[in-house]
């Protein structure tokens, strides 16, 4: 191999190290944040009345996370870095709000617990698809699939109440969430890898924020669904 060759395949593959660490960096800070907003909601009773007192904040607040998803995922390239940015933070900080009604349903061994083993089955899950060699795109097809379907049993399930249905849905959600973390994983390699190397760092942390969006989806929901199945009630 020539030396230039050689410097050229090792440049390319500090950029692309350099991009997968910063969609795991934003990823954490995303779901740091998550957490300290939720915690900090359930220990402020105003808060819960808030939010959980009335059904039109609530329901608002979740229109407000489902449209924000959509927004930076069909528009980010027509946003500025800082706008992206600051929209998957504000994304991460309104969830965190939502979400904290775990620290009111569940107690904090379980949610302690259960974050460990999502954490370490996410890892597990995010280094097969970084390292696999097996192309995991009908795979991934499938599962987004089936990842609509559980939303509308959810929403269905909002209307009955069924604890057998949400079990049901739970136990699907670990299989689908499992596998696109895989999957997202192994698309945010490929983003990685065939990026110019001239790109601006404006359109490369844009790449970063919206592949730190599909991981962050994959761990919240991957465990919520596990918390669903081994979370302690604190009733």
């Amino acid at each position: 191999m020539q030396p230039t060759a050689a410097y050229s395949k090792s440049t390319a593959q500090v950029q692309v190290n350099s991009f997968v660490r910063s969609v795991y960096n934003w990823m954490a800070i995303g779901l740091a944040l998550t957490g300290f907003i939720a915690f900090y909601v359930a220990s402020n009773e105003t808060l819960i009345n808030l939010i959980y007192g009335n059904r039109l904040i609530f329901y608002g607040m979740v229109i407000g996370e489902f449209a924000l998803v959509f927004i930076l995922a069909g528009r980010i390239q027509k946003m500025s870095a800082s706008t992206a940015t600051g929209m998957f933070l504000f994304y991460a900080a309104l969830n965190g709000a939502t979400f904290s009604y775990i620290f009111l349903l569940y107690t904090s061994a379980s949610i302690a617990s259960t974050f460990f083993i999502c954490a370490g089955t996410f890892l597990a899950c995010s280094i097969y698809g970084y390292t696999t060699k097996r192309d995991l795109t009908s795979i991934g097809n499938f599962l987004i699939m089936g990842l609509f379907g559980l939303i509308i049993a959810s929403f269905v399930n909002l209307l009955i109440g069924s604890s057998a249905m949400q079990m049901i849905i739970s136990y699907i959600g670990v299989v689908v969430f499992i596998g696109l973390t895989a999957y997202d994983t192994q698309k945010i390699k490929a983003m990685a890898v065939s990026q110019p190397a001239d790109l601006s760092a404006g359109v490369v942390r844009k790449g970063a924020i919206i592949g730190a969006l599909s991981l962050y989806l994959d761990f919240i929901l991957l465990f919520q669904s596990l918390l669903h199945i081994f979370g302690g009630s604190r009733d």
